[in-house]
Order: C-alpha cells, then sequence, then structure tokens
C-alpha cells in the first residue's frame, strides 16, 4: 500500500456514464495511465499499423495478450480480419512514432521495418514486440476486442511512453510515492 506525500482530499464526483455523458466518461478514463503501443499487420494492399493504449496481459501460461481496435477507425477492417499481427511497446522517445500510427496516411512509407515469417511487418527499437496469432475477437461496443496468443517477443531496457489525461507523459522516479506498513 502506497500513501502519497500530499495527501490533499479532492472531492469525487459522481455521474452514470451514458450518451450524454461520453465527455466526463472518456475524461474518467483518461485518470488510467497507459502504456502506447503500435499494432501491425499485413493486407493485401501492404502493411497497416495502428497506434492503440487499449492492450493488457491476459495470461503467462499459456502466453495470452489482448487489445481492442474502435470499429470506428479506417483501419479496423484490416485488424477485425487478420490472424497474425504484432504489438510494439514503445519506449518515451518514440512519441513521433506513436503519433505517425495515429494518423492516417500510408504511416509506412519511408519507414525502415522487417517482416516476419507470417508476413507481420515489425518494428525497431521499441521497448517490447509480442508477435501474435489471433485466437478470437469479442463484441465490446464500439470496438472489438482481439485475443491472441504470443509467439515471439523481444524486450529491451528504456523508460515507456505513457498517455494520461490524453497526452503523452513520462514516468516519474516514484520519488512523490512512499511504501507505507
Amino acid at each position: 500500500m502506497y500513501h502519497f506525500l500530499n495527501p490533499e482530499q479532492q472531492p469525487m464526483k459522481s455521474f452514470v456514464p451514458g450518451p450524454d455523458r461520453k465527455r466526463e466518461f472518456r475524461d474518467a478514463l483518461g485518470r488510467f495511465a497507459t502504456g502506447i503501443t503500435v499494432v501491425t499487420t499485413m493486407t493485401p494492399d501492404g502493411p497497416v499499423g495502428i497506434t492503440a493504449n487499449s492492450f493488457a496481459s491476459v495470461s503467462l501460461d499459456p502466453p495470452i495478450v489482448l487489445w481492442s481496435i474502435g470499429r470506428h477507425s479506417r483501419r479496423f477492417a484490416a485488424f477485425a480480419g487478420c490472424e497474425h499481427f504484432a504489438v510494439h511497446v514503445l519506449g518515451a522517445e518514440q512519441i513521433e512514432l506513436s503519433q505517425r500510427f495515429a494518423r492516417v496516411g500510408q504511416a509506412f512509407d519511408g519507414l525502415p521495418h522487417d517482416l516476419n515469417d507470417a508476413g507481420v511487418p515489425l518494428l525497431g527499437g521499441c521497448l517490447s514486440r509480442f508477435e501474435c496469432v489471433r485466437i478470437s475477437g469479442h463484441e465490446g461496443g464500439d470496438h472489438l476486442i482481439v485475443v491472441a496468443r504470443v509467439t515471439a517477443a523481444t524486450l529491451r531496457d528504456g523508460e515507456p511512453l505513457l498517455f494520461f489525461g490524453g497526452g503523452y507523459g513520462r514516468f516519474e522516479d516514484g520519488s512523490n510515492a512512499t511504501p507505507s506498513m
């Protein structure tokens, strides 16, 4: 358990999420800091990638992960139908890569990458990378939740690129929190 050095209590605002409270719900979700990933796959038209922060581990044995993609995305069809893909966890210095794949367009133009044995585009320099085979897709409201088995993983040391409150950030060294017994 941790207690924070600045214990000032702020009143909490309660609401029932719904169509008329989307902004507040999004703001509440934005209070959860997440890492940033780029998910890539190959299509008949070439490589496709998308920036996503909806990535999570599911199981260590067997190695299973999940991520979700919005149905509104122009890249939805590419990922909803793919069997193989890779999830790249970005480092703090890779903001430009995150932004490149967040925009619509040809994000791979001029970008060096390799292909794995399944033909999935692999980006270099990431904190970690998970090469995956799809197990299932599940309805998740306005998103599709994709569950996959990890067939290969890579990693390196470094600081993570974080997303919090609608913006990018870095992890501080933790000096603002102290363990409590």
